[in-house]
């Protein structure tokens, strides 16, 4: 009998805590949510059309992502109005895992995930601050 008691104060207990917790406002996550690359070839060069619409997403400076493509690609590249111009063919795939790759090492904070971060250069060593959670954490190269 006293097992049986037990049982219902656990479940009392359990729709109370239930109770409580339901109140409390859930945080919304909001996710980085960005275009295809649109890449058309003309001749021997490769457009990326939709170029300025990734560093206005992530807030970054449209020469610095294009620095890294260029790097990234082993071409040269240049800024057309919204679009990027690249000598020689390249495939048309390499241009999302790129940005996806910029995306995990030059915007999400390593500690949080949150993409609210920006870049901050110390002397010759840059940082990555985080918006969210406050982190300040050392990245790679000079891309961001």
């Amino acid at each position: 009998m006293e097992q049986h008691q037990t049982k219902a104060d656990y479940e009392v207990l359990l729709d109370r805590l239930h109770n409580k917790l339901g109140t409390t406002a859930k945080k919304e996550v909001s996710r980085l949510e960005l275009p295809v690359p649109q890449i058309i070839w003309v001749g021997q060069r490769t457009i990326f059309r939709n170029f300025i619409d990734f560093p206005k997403a992530l807030r970054r400076e449209p020469e610095k992502l294009l620095l890294y493509l260029n790097k990234e690609l082993a071409s040269a590249g240049y800024i057309n109005g919204d679009r990027v111009i690249f000598l020689g063919r390249k495939v048309r795939s390499s241009f999302g895992a790129l940005i996806d790759r910029y995306v995990k090492d030059y915007v999400i904070c390593p500690v949080c995930g949150s993409h609210d971060t920006r870049t901050e250069k110390n002397k010759k060593l840059g940082f990555l601050l985080c918006e969210a959670c406050g982190a300040k954490s050392s990245i790679k190269g000079n891309y961001a």
